[in-house]
Parts: C-alpha cells; sequence; structure tokens
C-alpha cells in the first residue's frame, strides 16, 4: 500500500540523554559524513536555520487532565545496573524500604514504562528482562482487566526509520521507534496479543503483568529499547512494581525468563536499578542549567479532554486571514509558549532524584474538539494543523511564535493523529497521519476545509503524546483564504 515503507532505511541514533532544557539556538552537534562514490559531486551543504516569527495568537489549552493514575516508570531511562524500576508496595520488610513509595491503584489506571539496556559489545550482551507485577493486599481476589494496550522494542519491532513528515496510515503499517508504534495502538483501542484479557489475583498473592526482554543475546545491536503502555482497571487495592533483572538460566545454561519468585526476591532484596539519571531541578530554579529529569512514581492524569472555543463562546469563530490561533500541547516548565499554563501532569509519588512533574505527558491522550464556524459574510477556506514552534516562555505576550526555515536535523515528535469531521461534500471522515515533525517545524494541514458564510463544522483532534517526542507543540487553526 506503502510500498516505500518496506525498504530497509538506515535507524537514527538511539539518544541516551538527560532531559535538559532546550536551548533556542541552531543545533550544532557534527556528524560522519557519509561515503561519497568516486565521481560523485559533492553533497550541498545544509542553510543554516533562522528563526521566523509568525504573529498571532496562542491561547492555553481549556479543562484539565482527569484524576487517573499512572504508573510511570522511565527512571533510570538506560539501564545498566538490574533492580527495582519503580516500586509502589510498602516498605515493611523490604531490604531497601526508600525504594518502595506505597502506594495503592484500584480502578481505572494506566501503566507506562520506557527503559533501555545496553551492552559494551556484542559478546557482552546479558538478556535483561523488564517485569512488572501486581500485589493484592486484600483479603479477596482481585480482578484485572486489559483494556488497551501495547508493548514493543526498538529492535527488531519498531526500528527509527526515517519517514516523510506527513504521511496517510489507515493501517498502523507506519511508525518510527516503539513509542511511535505503541501510542498508535493505543490511539485505536487496540489491545495487542500478547497481552491477557484479564488476570485474576488472589489475596495476599502477586501476579505477573508483563514479562518481557528489553535486550538479548543474539540481538543485532548492543543497544535496545521497549516502550509499553497498558490501560487498565481493577476492582480491588493494588501494588505495583515495574524491575529489571538479568535473565536466569535453566539447569542446561540456557537463558529463561524469570519467574514470578525469582521476581518477588529482587522486589524483596534488591536495590533502585542503576545508573541513576541526572537529579531534576525544582520547579523554581532560577537560571540554568535546568534539568526536567527522567519519571520514576504515579502521576496523575491518563486524559485531557477539551473543546476550544472563544472565550464565553460556544464555538470557535474562524480567525482572520493569515492571522492563526493556536493551543498549546503538552506545555511545560520554561515551555508555555507565553500562556503560562503547564500541563505536565503532577506527581503524586516520586523518588527524590527524579522529575517533579511528568514533563511531556507520555502516552497521555489528547482528545481536542473544534466546533468551527464562518462568522464571516465569504466563503472560507480553513487549516488545522499540529506544529512545533521553538520552544519560549514569551512568545504569546511578544504576540506570535516562532518557527525555524528550514529545521534543524532534530525529530522532536513522531507518532500518529486522529483527525473526525464533514468533509465538503458532506461525508463523515476519520483519517489518520503519521507526523515526524522538526524541532521549529511548521505542520502540514490535517485536514483543509471550504466554510461557507454561516457554516459550522466541528473537527476533533485525538492523538496519545509519543514516547520519544519533545514539547511543546500546539494545535492551530488558520483562515489561508
Amino acid at each position: 500500500m506503502f510500498p516505500f515503507f518496506t525498504v530497509a532505511l538506515p535507524a537514527q541514533t538511539v539518544m541516551v540523554a538527560q532531559a535538559v532544557e532546550e536551548s533556542t539556538s541552531p543545533a550544532t552537534e557534527e556528524s560522519t559524513p557519509p561515503a561519497v562514490q568516486e565521481f560523485a559531486p559533492p553533497a550541498a551543504e545544509k542553510p543554516v536555520p533562522r528563526e521566523i516569527f509568525r504573529p498571532q495568537e496562542v491561547r492555553p489549552l481549556p479543562e484539565q487532565l482527569d484524576d487517573v493514575p499512572v504508573f510511570n516508570s522511565n527512571s533510570p531511562e538506560l539501564v545498566i545496573e538490574p533492580g527495582i524500576l519503580l516500586s509502589t508496595f510498602p516498605t515493611a520488610g523490604m531490604a531497601t524500604p526508600e525504594a518502595h513509595l506505597d502506594f495503592t491503584f484500584n480502578g481505572r489506571f494506566d501503566i507506562f514504562a520506557h527503559h533501555i539496556a545496553k551492552a559494551e559489545t556484542p559478546e557482552t550482551i546479558q538478556t535483561v528482562y523488564l517485569g512488572i507485577l501486581a500485589h493484592n493486599p486484600s483479603d479477596r481476589t482481585v480482578m484485572v482487566d486489559f483494556l488497551e494496550g501495547a508493548t514493543y522494542l526498538s529492535q527488531p519491532d519498531a526500528p527509527f526509520v526515517e519517514l516523510p513528515t506527513h504521511v496517510p496510515n489507515p493501517y498502523r503499517l507506519v511508525y518510527a521507534g516503539p513509542g511511535s508504534r505503541v501510542t498508535d495502538e493505543v490511539l485505536r483501542d487496540h489491545l495487542q496479543a500478547r497481552l491477557p484479557l484479564r488476570k485474576l489475583i488472589r489475596p495476599g498473592q502477586s501476579e505477573i503483568l508483563l514479562n518481557v526482554p528489553i535486550l538479548f543475546q543474539g540481538s543485532p545491536s548492543t543497544v535496545n529499547g521497549r516502550s509499553t503502555y497498558i490501560r487498565l482497571e481493577s476492582n480491588g487495592d493494588l501494588h505495583l512494581a515495574s524491575l529489571a533483572m538479568f535473565a536466569p538460566t535453566n539447569e542446561q545454561g540456557f537463558y529463561k525468563p524469570p519467574t514470578l519468585e525469582e521476581w518477588e526476591t529482587l522486589l524483596q532484596t534488591g536495590g533502585l536499578a542503576g545508573p541513576r539519571d541526572i537529579a531534576a531541578s525544582p520547579p523554581d530554579t532560577i537560571g540554568s542549567p535546568f534539568y526536567y529529569g527522567r519519571v520514576s512514581g504515579v502521576s496523575q492524569g491518563s486524559q485531557w479532554e477539551a473543546t476550544l472555543t472563544d472565550p464565553g463562546q460556544e464555538v470557535l469563530n474562524i480567525p482572520p486571514v493569515r492571522r492563526p490561533v493556536s493551543y498549546g500541547l503538552s506545555l511545560l516548565d520554561r515551555g508555555t509558549l507565553g500562556t503560562g499554563q503547564i500541563q505536565s501532569a503532577p506527581m503524586v509519588r516520586r523518588y527524590p532524584d527524579t522529575a517533579y512533574r511528568a514533563h511531556g505527558n507520555y502516552g497521555i491522550e489528547y482528545r481536542l474538539t473544534l466546533p468551527l464556524v464562518n462568522n464571516t459574510r465569504f466563503s472560507r477556506t480553513v487549516t488545522v494543523a499540529m506544529e512545533t514552534p521553538i520552544k519560549d516562555d514569551r512568545a504569546a505576550t511578544a504576540g506570535g511564535l516562532r518557527f525555524f526555515e528550514p529545521t534543524p536535523d532534530r525529530v522532536f515528535f513522531r507518532g500518529t493523529v486522529e483527525v473526525d469531521y464533514t468533509d465538503d461534500r458532506g461525508a463523515s471522515q476519520t483519517d489518520y497521519y503519521h507526523l515526524v515533525q522538526y524541532r521549529g517545524q511548521q505542520g502540514d494541514p490535517l485536514v483543509t476545509l471550504n466554510l461557507r458564510p454561516g457554516e459550522k463544522r466541528t473537527v476533533r483532534v485525538n492523538f496519545l503524546y509519543p514516547p520519544d517526542s519533545t514539547p511543546p507543540q500546539v494545535i492551530t487553526v488558520q483562515t489561508i483564504r
């Protein structure tokens, strides 16, 4: 259907870096030039990115995150020393009490986990497993339903391939990286076949919810990452833990998945996995450097549902020609685009050296409704787009957003977006597009509508914020003629 996606494309380098405040200057990293064949003309130098200022209004996003708790396991991102990644078990009886955050899940909750394993050489690769346990502390059996979810490795499941910036994706065939693939499947309410429909956990007992490798012997790469997002619902109290372990061996010396008993032993006797990421800077830190940190704990909020309207109205009047209106997405400390709004989910529990907020809102679903109306006496053409402006705290107060032309070679967003609308023929449409956006990139339209005078049409934009992306983004409504 898209035959060019079957061609092997070079994988991008897996970045293992701390989440640090981004500079607003163009990237200056040097890269190794490709080999040049004899007689081939020299490659043209890419122009230096220049800033473009676009006058417009920038608005905060209405409403707020829901209160669904998320088991958020993302620190340490790089796991070299196995151990406890995140535990919400009680501290009693544990060898490392500070590794256990004592939080109980009950009802709707989500699990997010993203970790990378690495070996020095192919000869030193040891299979590393990720395990997620659930414990029932009550005196009755607890039922856990798996609603939607998926888990994928970077290699070979979802490599970071180079893709066009805007590609139709009706059949889940287009993705770049495990975060892109996982969030696409959850967006479409899909439950991966390897995940169960239900788990029953007896009183006082634990069960394995997930038991999968991150890096395994025989892998073509010495670095691999796994992204997981699962939506669940329980009818009773649960404690959760994510752990990393070098795979044990059987009597014949072959690696095997860890058993429940082996995971429980690690949980009770082990310490925090390492190496630890750079400690996060407190939100009130003045000046630089400012470290956002990696998230490890329980964040609050799984979905942000909002209707985008003009103040005090039930509709969104289309803006004047060439004077766009944008709403911030995944706004964060030092990146509110002048709105003053921080959308990062608050942390209910966290380790002291990890992020103070769930910056980036990885896996959180945005469900946005835009009730557009043409309030002019003329027919107008209107577009709705997602964009990645240069991160700024002052943009709105300065009356616009800043972009780069051309964009630097730094991908800031990889993921699928769903758009529901009524087209110009009156037919209901649902389109899926996989977007790749670079830092400072103005977005291509997700939908283009021709509205008659007084005509109203509603556009809905849904997506899960993909891991491996960098906030903030915006959703932009623009009247082009």
